[in-house]
Parts: structure tokens; C-alpha cells; sequence
């Protein structure tokens, strides 16, 4: 079947590049990439990522979620003292 498609200047330069490797038909790479695209054939198939979660070890009554804000809060109290003392030392 022929058929016109536009391609993205990006893609191009991969089916050029692969042609080059593989010293194959511009027809041939493409052919092989929408192949392998829809079949889902990525080639080299990469373990799946995998968390190895390890316990915070926190004590009761601390919620993880919140553990920022409280950082933030001793964070904008301690800019707070600082002042304080800036002001008490230039008095």
C-alpha cells in the first residue's frame, strides 16, 4: 500500500540513523519501527522498577504527610529568632 505520512523532523533523524546501521531501505526501517510499535516490541525488554520500601520507624501520632509542614514551621521560626536577635543586637 502507498501512502503519503508527514513525519516530525526528530523521527526522520531516527529512521535516517537506523538506516545508516542497519544499511537498509528507508521503506524497510519504517516498516520494521511500526512493526515493532504496534506489537508492542520495544526490543530489549527492561526489568520493571521495583521500591524496596523500608519502615520510617516513626513513633505513633507523627503523620508522614505532614512531616513538611513542620519542617517548614521550624524553618520560618528559626528566620523569626534570627531576626530577633539581629534587632536585639543592633538596639
Amino acid at each position: 500500500m502507498r501512502t503519503t505520512v508527514t513525519l516530525d523532523a526528530d523521527v526522520e533523524l531516527l529512521i535516517r540513523g537506523a538506516m545508516e546501521r542497519g544499511r537498509t531501505s528507508f521503506k524497510q526501517v519504517l516498516n520494521e519501527a511500526v512493526r515493532r510499535g504496534l506489537k508492542g516490541d520495544g526490543g530489549e525488554q527492561m526489568p520493571p522498577f521495583v521500591v524496596k520500601a523500608k519502615a520510617m520507624g516513626l513513633r505513633s501520632g507523627i503523620d508522614p504527610a505532614r512531616l513538611r509542614d513542620l519542617d517548614n514551621e521550624l524553618e520560618i521560626q528559626e528566620f523569626l529568632d534570627k531576626g530577633q536577635k539581629l534587632e536585639a543586637a543592633a538596639k
